[in-house]
């Protein structure tokens, strides 16, 4: 099975990677815009970016799944949260949808954030260190490395492929 996934991040390959363990895969990674904001600012905003990156790969790819995973941030009453989604997109499908993890950010990042910064370099800055995003990523700083953006994308491709593994065995029960 051909999989693509619509990024060159090394936590989103890694998730893919972990997710994919039982059964043999081809794995390319294409740059697919997300075709949303650099940094999105809602659960809907996220979920179209991963969907997008999910049907461009999968486009691109010219495989049998695209796959495309999204960190973004929600706005709340408690506060601004860390978001991240997946998509699963393969040929006569609807595109799948899972969504990961949550934690509340200190508000001295979610005040830079609603002023239009974006969480990567934000996250560079506070924890003075180069490339968070495609390590640890914000949720490995906050949890003091007790989880890390590829495991908590981890947790979205198992969403993803335990939903596309069903759907496939339901389609040969009715077939």
């Amino acid at each position: 099975m051909r999989v693509i996934i619509g990024s060159k991040n090394p936590a989103k390959i890694e998730a893919v990677k972990n997710s994919f363990t039982n059964q043999y895969i081809e794995l390319s990674s294409l740059d697919i815009p997300s075709g949303v904001s650099d940094q999105p600012l809602s659960d809907e905003e996220t979920i179209k970016g991963a969907i997008n990156r999910a049907a461009g790969a999968l486009r691109e790819g010219s495989g049998d799944i695209g796959i495309g995973l999204e960190g973004g941030v929600q706005e709340t009453n408690h506060g601004l949260f860390i978001c991240n989604w997946g998509a699963l997109a393969a040929k006569g499908l609807e595109p799948i949808i899972a969504g990961g993890a949550r934690i509340l950010l200190p508000e001295e990042i979610a005040a830079r954030l609603r002023t239009g910064e974006e969480l990567g370099p934000v996250m560079e800055d506070y924890a003075k260190k180069k490339n968070v995003s495609k390590q640890e990523g914000a949720v490995g700083v906050f949890t003091n490395g007790l989880v890390n953006r590829a495991e908590m994308f981890t947790h979205v491709m198992n969403l993803l492929i335990g939903q596309y593994t069903y759907q496939q065995k339901q389609n040969q029960i009715e077939s």
